[in-house]
């Protein structure tokens, strides 16, 4: 296909079309809004990606796709309603990871939705990535409205670039999000690209009273949920989760703990015992009851063993300070028993049961039945109003 300007131009124009038919299927009742269809439509999404993109494999990996090998595949992944993997980062021990996507178009619109922006809003982006959020909030609001941060030096350039490419100007900085951007503040919206495990001081510092605050939500045990916090006059933000999102965690977030070897060392003792409840049950069956586990066993993850020789396959649970760990084991002919060995001052399996009978007790809630206040020195997560808190932990 000759690559002028007009065969761009109708070739955007279809896919995008294309893409909102399907966000429109998936949002069934909700149609996308008139002015997020005009704003959809008006910054082209392929203008955003790497020449190479990596797709779903449908084997739990990724297989790159390749605009100059398969053009017709990379402008159809252009425009899918689905996350693009376009940077790796190389593991100490050889494995490849995401770093850097380009989000699924449905989940940027409900982010931006959250955001409830109005004419005259100013807004920083946590999180340029290539530019296409960015780009969107400029289309919508105007460029002067518009303050974006990137940590990656190198990932800054890019937006930038793409962002001028399509003559978009707001005012980028390569910093920490962490941080925010106090030259520019206060905003009236702050909008996170990337997931949280707690709101940054600074994010409700540099927000006025009514200033809203919109970050999808991580914890060590699952990745889900994006909270709306609204700024306090007395410097608190408060508001509720809702049941979407799923986005890579802010850098200065994340654990140094990456797999269950690094917590298992040589003259640990350990504790063992059985179970009735099965690790499937508290391990990716269920998000609502994932994220329920997340916010009320601090700074536990899991990871599946299906390689062990003492077990058919086997969960392992560790805490992010690399002092507790425990596996449950199913041998594949014991049942509905399954073998305990917890080790270290916490007793993981222990708090994660009790966590899956008290999520059971209060009825199965879903992600939207929680919210979450701030305050300078604490972080409460709640269930239904403020005063009933499951979780508390010190900023």
């Amino acid at each position: 296909m000759p690559h002028t300007p007009g065969a761009n131009a109708s070739v955007r124009a279809a896919g995008a079309g294309r893409l909102l038919d399907e966000i429109d299927r998936t949002r069934a009742e909700r149609p996308v809004p008139p002015h997020w269809r005009e704003t959809l439509r008006a910054v082209p999404r392929d203008a955003f990606l790497p020449e190479r993109v990596w797709l779903r494999d449908g084997d739990g990996g990724y297989r790159p796709c390749d605009r100059s090998r398969d053009p017709d595949g990379w402008m159809a992944a252009a425009y899918s309603d689905a996350p693009l993997i376009t940077r790796f980062v190389t593991e100490s021990d050889g494995t490849r990871s995401p770093s850097s996507s380009a989000s699924q178009p449905s989940t940027v619109l409900r982010l931006l939705e959250d955001a409830r922006l109005t004419d005259g809003t100013q807004v920083l982006e946590i999180g340029t990535g290539s530019g296409y959020n960015a780009a969107l909030l400029c289309a919508c609001l105007g460029a002067d409205a518009v303050t974006t941060i990137e940590v990656d030096t190198e990932l800054a350039a890019v937006a930038r670039a793409n962002l001028a490419a399509l003559s978009y100007t707001p005012t980028i900085v390569n910093t920490d999000g962490a941080n925010g951007w106090a030259p520019n503040a206060p905003y009236d919206r702050i909008l996170a690209t990337c997931s949280v495990r707690a709101i940054p001081a600074a994010w409700l510092d540099q927000s006025p009273p009514g200033g809203r605050i919109v970050a999808p939500w991580d914890s060590a045990w699952c990745a889900y949920g994006t909270v709306g916090l609204t700024r306090q006059r007395d410097g608190s933000g408060t508001g509720r989760f809702a049941g979407y999102g799923s986005y890579m965690l802010i850098s200065g977030q994340r654990s140094d703990v990456e797999l269950y070897r690094d917590v298992l060392r040589d003259g640990q003792t350990v504790e063992t015992s059985s179970t009735r409840l099965s690790p499937w049950t508290v391990a990716g069956a269920e998000l609502n009851l994932d994220f329920h586990i997340g916010l009320t066993v601090p700074g536990a993850w899991y990871s599946w063993d299906t390689e062990t020789e003492k077990a058919h396959t086997r969960l392992w649970l560790a805490d992010d300070m690399a002092t507790s760990w425990a596996s449950v084991d199913y041998d594949g002919r014991q049942g509905k028993t399954f073998y305990v060995t917890q080790h270290g001052p916490r007793r993981l399996w222990d708090e994660v049961a009790t966590a899956h009978d008290q999520w059971l007790r209060v009825g199965r809630p879903s992600v939207d039945r929680y919210g979450l206040t701030v305050t300078p020195d604490t972080q409460r997560a709640w269930l239904d109003r403020p005063d009933n808190v499951v979780a508390q932990r010190a900023c």
